[in-house]
């Protein structure tokens, strides 16, 4: 049985691959659902309709554990996948508060995210278990998402325009900057650039890849020792493109790239 992992667009697949790595012997099935891109300016009920119909076609084709690789669509809809579907396992995205606020030196840290994610329950409550002896400076940078949906080369301009981005960050002197957003860790590069060295950034996919792990083990669902794990890949937007953007991003391999189209709130091949 395979594990599906869920986002809007190519930002998931920097949960993916840190899953890749550490659970080598599962398949996967990744899903971008790029025909809705972007889901940071979408609202609650339309980003949960979008994850239930895309639960519905990953329980079509057997999966065991869901993974929301995607900040948006955990705010938005965890809590409303878990109950709606009760005996599916869900694993979803948070912002990395904790860690900053524990590492930081100069008592302020740096949240980029997308609007969706800062309204949620889920950052809200992870502020008043964590952050309530620091400063913490949000910005929402839906620009980001496109610029990484865009892919490098990366340019001074791009740069420039990140660093204007976070100057309210800058300003405040963070020293912790959290990625609350899958798109950016593909902008780890340019972030650097943009901040200073002594800034850490803060990237959560490797601890999603290890919750993956705890939850596939605590409920005996971990692949079989023998078994070499295969990944597909889905897209509701162009299978061509997608395939490019993956390319760019991870190099040039042959994957196993198809596409759905949405049909009366169902994917359909």
């Amino acid at each position: 049985m395979p594990v599906g992992v869920l986002d809007s667009g190519i930002g998931g697949l920097s949960v993916l691959q840190d899953i890749q790595k550490r659970l080598p012997r599962e398949h996967l099935i990744f899903l971008a659902d790029q025909a809705n891109l972007p889901y940071g300016p979408r609202s609650l009920t339309e980003v949960q309709l979008f994850t239930e119909g895309i639960t519905r076609f990953f329980l079509s084709q057997g999966v065991k554990l869901v993974v929301l690789a995607c900040n948006t669509a955990s705010a938005a809809a965890l809590y409303y996948l878990r109950s709606k579907f009760p005996d599916v396992p869900f694993v979803g995205m948070e912002p990395a508060i904790k860690p900053a606020a524990r590492d930081t030196k100069s008592g302020v840290i740096g949240v980029i995210a997308t609007a969706a994610t800062f309204q949620g329950q889920l950052y809200a409550s992870l502020l008043d278990r964590f952050a309530h002896d620091i400063k913490v400076v949000t910005r929402p940078c839906p620009e980001l998402v496109t610029l990484a949906e865009r892919g490098n080369p990366w340019t001074e301009t791009d740069i420039q325009n990140v660093r204007e981005m976070l100057s309210p960050i800058i300003r405040a002197r963070a020293d912790q900057l959290v990625l609350g957003c899958t798109h950016f860790s593909f902008l780890k590069p340019v972030l650097q650039a943009a901040m200073t060295e002594n800034v850490t950034i803060i990237d959560p996919a490797p601890a999603v890849a290890r919750q993956v792990e705890r939850v596939l083990t605590e409920k005996h669902l971990l692949a079989d020792k023998n078994q070499a794990g295969k990944t597909i890949y889905y897209t509701s937007g162009s299978a061509d493109h997608l395939r490019q953007q993956m390319n760019g991003l991870l190099g040039e391999l042959q994957r196993d790239v198809r596409e759905l189209r949405w049909q009366n709130g169902k994917l359909v091949v």
